[in-house]
């Protein structure tokens, strides 16, 4: 489990296509009272390093590309001595075995977590679209679980982490572990418990998930928070997919189209969705609407078609053909990133 410390880390910080600002003086001073508000497990007596200013350095050293805690340390011994005085070393520096000793028997969960609400502290959402108006632009964070290469058990099982990230701001906002024992569906509730404890609510912010998470606890629980759910159905779920497969699709009209070009390939996406207020509903709770996206790729000069049917939680009104076509690629588009190598 050591090296998974160095996972939350990576998982943690912003991989948005517009990141934050650049770090001013006094953020880094707000980074080291953050870091301090980590529990430290050493005993009082006898410490001679600040465990604030060694965490400073291993998040500095993974935003810089670190990947292992030796490197971290080369981080460390390549500060000059007056970034060293500012981190509060005094003295002299850790040696690579005294980080490592440390960093080990940190709690990577209360780590992620602080870094989450301080990265949400000091990250604008992006401006809404000129054709969104502020009504309707909402916070959208992406469910998604990953294992993570290098980072294993003592069984040598992968470590499995299941992420929430804002897809506006590009900051994983909260991350649980995945029992080996288990799979992601567990972690849900808590992974919603450790969301909220960032923002502070979660009142009207739209969560979006794979199919493992098309589950009635899941929408009972969201719906709870005053939030709300889209997710993606498949055969794993056959009565609800194909109540929404035998829905008229041929007659509700395209609501969104896009296409794209590039590297030999040209793709269309088309949008329908349709309001599930028929008799006797949906069969999955609080869905508003019915979603079928279509994508047809053309690849030297072959046609593939996929179709995927969602449901989502929002009614017509707050959330549009066009905005469930944004929200679902960026999902998608999150979906297709590799896991972080630790």
């Amino acid at each position: 489990m050591a090296s998974s410390l160095i996972a939350a880390l990576t998982v943690t910080t912003p991989h948005a296509a517009v990141p934050p600002a650049p770090i001013t003086d006094g953020e880094r001073n707000g980074l080291l009272a953050v870091l301090s508000k980590v529990p430290d497990p050493r005993d009082p007596r006898g410490i001679r390093y600040p465990l604030s200013a060694v965490l400073t350095v291993a998040v500095c050293a993974v935003m810089a590309g670190a990947s292992t805690f030796a490197a971290i340390t080369d981080w460390l011994h390549d500060l000059d001595e007056h970034a060293r005085t500012r981190l509060g070393f005094v003295g002299g520096v850790p040696a690579g075995t005294t980080v490592w000793r440390l960093l080990i028997r940190l709690d990577a969960e209360i780590l992620s977590r602080v870094l989450a609400g301080w990265l949400h502290a000091r990250t604008d959402p992006p401006d809404p679209p000129s054709s969104w108006s502020v009504r309707r632009y909402r916070r959208v964070i992406a469910v998604d679980g990953k294992a993570l290469c290098g980072a294993r058990r003592e069984d040598g099982r992968h470590v499995h982490l299941l992420s929430a990230l804002d897809t506006g701001t590009g900051v994983v906002l909260a991350q649980v572990a995945v029992d080996a024992k288990s799979n992601e569906i567990p972690a849900f509730a808590p992974l919603l418990d450790a969301v909220e404890t960032v923002l502070g609510t979660l009142a009207g912010v739209l969560f979006i998930a794979d199919t493992l998470h098309t589950q009635t606890r899941h929408a009972d629980e969201v719906t709870a928070r005053q939030a709300h759910l889209m997710v993606q159905v498949k055969a794993n779920q056959p009565t609800l997919f194909n109540q929404l497969k035998r829905l008229p699709w041929a007659q509700i009209p395209v609501g969104d189209r896009t296409r794209d070009r590039g590297h030999g390939r040209r793709e269309t996406r088309t949008v329908k969705a349709v309001t599930v207020r028929t008799p006797g509903g949906i069969a999955f709770p609080h869905a508003q609407q019915a979603v079928r996206i279509t994508r047809t790729r053309i690849v030297a000069g072959k046609t593939s078609r996929e179709t995927a049917y969602l449901t989502v939680s929002l009614p017509t009104g707050q959330a549009l053909p066009r905005d469930l076509q944004t929200w679902i690629r960026r999902h998608w588009h999150i979906e297709e990133h590799d896991p972080p190598r630790p």
